[in-house]
């Protein structure tokens, strides 16, 4: 058998709410882990109640890479984070420390272990004119064309998901091939690290809804939507931009412009994240080789810390 030579890195994922800030830090002080954010909204200046981004004293403690990299009127893409998050393992690697991945993007953490496949750049006017054409004749009617066209894109995208759907028509129409066959000739990358994934969530999905909804209290007792006015107030940002469209910042924005009240804040809010978090399942359970640990379980930091050092790291 052909020894792995390749330095370690561990991924630690699971869905919003499972504690996988607490167990990180727990990590970081306990295996001498260097941390590495895999979250899609934690990249944002001034979104910092909204995410759950570790707190000033937290990150004082164990800091993490890729927080706090960009402006919310800037965009990221899962390439950006792929190279970031590749040069910032390699930084770790060579002092002799073992990266560790911590978020719930799985977009971006399939980016970083597969490689990111070869697109067509944007077309603007003819993402505009697709934009247009579902405002007026209904997303529905742009999915049921592009399950004409790709079906199995299609099947991947849920009809609500606006951008990724004009994505999708976008890149078959500008290159003239289906989005599937772009994701089926991407070659998977030469990833250069020993991984170990591990899945931490609560075994009850009832447990993961309870916590759900705590935190999304105490993020409104802390402020988030104060929070989301001041960014509003900025005046350069709108709903469309990514980072805006996190869990919770929309319908934040949207209480602002009197569209619901607080409870209604609280019960989309809640909603939309327990959407998010069966969505981070659905991956977790198709993810190859994840160790699975109950977090609502009294010793799980224990055993997450047994499989990390029973890994060599």
């Amino acid at each position: 058998m052909t020894r792995d030579d390749r330095p370690t890195a561990i991924l630690l994922l699971g869905p919003t709410a499972a504690g996988k800030t607490d167990t990180a830090i727990a990590l970081h002080e306990r295996c001498g882990c260097e941390l590495i954010s895999v979250d899609s909204a934690m990249i944002y200046r001034g979104m910092d109640i909204g995410t759950a981004k570790p707190s000033v004293e937290e990150l004082a403690r164990a800091p993490h890479r890729l927080i706090d990299i960009r402006d919310p009127a800037e965009r990221y893409s899962a390439a950006d984070f792929r190279e970031d998050a590749l040069a910032a393992m390699a930084s770790i690697s060579a002092c002799g420390k073992t990266p560790l991945l911590v978020g719930g993007t799985m977009m971006y953490a399939k980016r970083l272990i597969e490689g990111v496949a070869e697109m067509p750049g944007a077309d603007p006017e003819l993402r505009e004119a697709l934009r247009q054409r579902g405002e007026s004749h209904g997303y529905a009617a742009l999915h049921a064309e592009l399950a004409a066209v790709d079906p199995e894109a299609a099947a991947a995208i849920h009809p609500h998901n606006r951008q990724r759907l004009i994505r999708a028509l976008e890149v078959q129409r500008v290159s003239g091939i289906a989005l599937s066959e772009h994701w089926r000739r991407q070659q998977r990358a030469n990833f250069p690290w020993r991984l170990l994934s591990i899945a931490l969530a609560p075994a009850d999905r009832a447990d993961l809804h309870r916590r759900i909804a705590t935190r999304f209290e105490a993020m409104l007792d802390g402020g988030f939507i104060e929070e989301v006015a001041t960014l509003k107030q900025r005046g350069d940002l709108h709903l469309d931009l990514p980072a805006m469209r996190s869990v919770g910042y929309r319908q934040a924005w949207e209480h602002l412009d009197g569209v619901y009240d607080r409870d209604g804040l609280r019960a989309r809010g809640v909603a939309a994240t327990r959407q998010l978090a069966k969505r981070q399942l659905t991956w977790l359970r198709r993810w190859p080789g994840l160790e699975w640990v109950d977090s609502s379980a009294p010793d799980a930091l224990e055993q997450v810390v047994k499989i990390v050092r029973a890994h060599g790291s």
